[in-house]
């Protein structure tokens, strides 16, 4: 993992260089005329983050990008004087060549963190979008460098690695977004934890942002980056990570991923999955008998529990059980038949059908492709090195689903 700090690594040579330059410090500075477009819009929604907003400011007054870039806040009904400190920072913003675009609705309630990011995007005019959250800070090179990458990728999600503050917190989750790699981006989408890149760190083209069309508005409760990360993902998009720190991440109990369900998350990883790799697949084996991978097994249609041949696992006491039952089934058979004096079909219940009883094997015993109900860095490495040891490929032989 690359060392994550506040420092600014050495600057490279950016890729846009302006007509028309001004000098702030030791950064050039574009200086976007009005009949241009703008480069980069950096879209930020603001909800009560009085606390963190001069951090986040800063970081933006301190790119090295050298293009032209304007900043986009929507206002969801903070009442915490938010918007008064984003005024206060136009004119530095706007001396170091940013231009602030902000507005906000007259309810009482905010609408959400899906309809302010698109209210943000739609009063934008950047040919990029760099996505930010109020409450973290990005570093001085970020814009320059995740703007490079999109020109290459420009039907993709650009991310970044990130420090975590305070330091420690979701110490794991943190590992997995800054060292998963570049193919895992694309194959590790199904997982808890959620976009293999961020969505606090996305940056996209506004072509690609608009083709996979707006954040969803359901509001409080509502995975917005994750149903726009999936809608991505199916239009054929890629996910690409810039391989730098470039983002303060910060943890707290106010964020608005603390609003979302974990069963509500759950149900729609369930769908993504069976529509994108299920559905697909005649048969397949559930890596983990336990309490995931039954949870897993019920969760699927009718027709894709036919699909699992096996759990499989190292606990020898569920392999020594032999099967797993699924005790909650209740699906009845139903038997035709024919009045004598109608032609109208009749139904009527008959026994319940044998619950379905699926194997329950040692891993080295089970046959792919797997999806795998494991938690990843849990167990000192020893899971990963009894997958490692079947050869197979990710993305192919098996999908995780931890």
């Amino acid at each position: 993992m690359s060392a994550c700090s506040l420092e600014c690594p050495n600057r490279q040579e950016g890729v846009c260089v302006p007509a028309k330059r001004l000098c702030l410090g030791s950064v050039d500075v574009g200086v976007h005329e009005p009949d241009k477009p703008v480069d980069v819009s950096i879209v930020m929604p603001v909800h009560n983050a009085t606390c963190w907003l001069d951090e986040c400011l800063q970081g933006i007054l301190n790119q090295d990008f050298t293009g032209s870039m304007e900043l986009s806040v929507y206002d969801d009904a903070s009442t915490d004087g938010s918007r008064a400190i984003v005024e206060g920072w136009r004119e530095r913003l706007e001396r170091r060549g940013v231009s602030l675009v902000i507005s906000s609705h007259d309810s009482t309630q905010p609408r959400g963190v899906g309809y302010a990011k698109n209210r943000a995007v739609g009063q934008s005019s950047g040919e990029y979008l760099c996505f930010q959250d109020a409450d973290d800070m990005m570093m001085p090179q970020r814009i320059r460098l995740q703007y490079e990458a999109c020109l290459l990728h420009k039907t993709s999600l650009i991310g970044c690695q990130v420090r975590r503050d305070p330091e420690g917190s979701t110490e794991r989750y943190t590992r997995w977004i800054n060292n998963v790699s570049q193919e895992q981006l694309a194959t590790q989408v199904y997982t808890s934890h959620g976009p293999t890149v961020i969505m606090p760190t996305w940056f996209c083209s506004r072509d690609w942002f608009q083709r996979v069309g707006n954040f969803d508005e359901g509001g409080k409760g509502v995975p917005e980056d994750l149903l726009f990360f999936y809608r991505s993902v199916a239009q054929g998009g890629g996910v690409v990570r810039v391989d730098q720190c470039l983002l303060v991440y910060r943890y707290h109990q106010q964020a608005a991923t603390h609003t979302v369900l974990e069963e509500t998350i759950w149900n729609h990883r369930v769908a993504f999955l069976q529509e994108r790799v299920i559905n697909q697949w005649k048969a397949f084996t559930i890596w983990n008998a336990g309490k995931q991978g039954r949870k897993l097994y019920r969760s699927l249609t009718h027709t894709n529990q036919k699909k699992v041949t096996a759990f499989c696992d190292v606990d020898e006491n569920k392999i020594k059980k032999g099967f797993y039952t699924y005790e909650d089934s209740k699906v009845l058979e139903l038997r035709q038949h024919r009045c004598h004096h109608s032609h109208v079909p009749r139904f009527s219940a008959s026994q319940e059908r044998p619950k379905p009883k699926i194997p329950v094997l040692h891993y080295k015993d089970a046959a792919p492709p797997y999806i795998i109900c494991v938690k990843l860095d849990m167990t000192c490495g020893v899971f990963e090195e009894n997958l490692k040891s079947l050869s197979l490929k990710e993305g192919v032989d098996y999908h995780h689903f931890n």
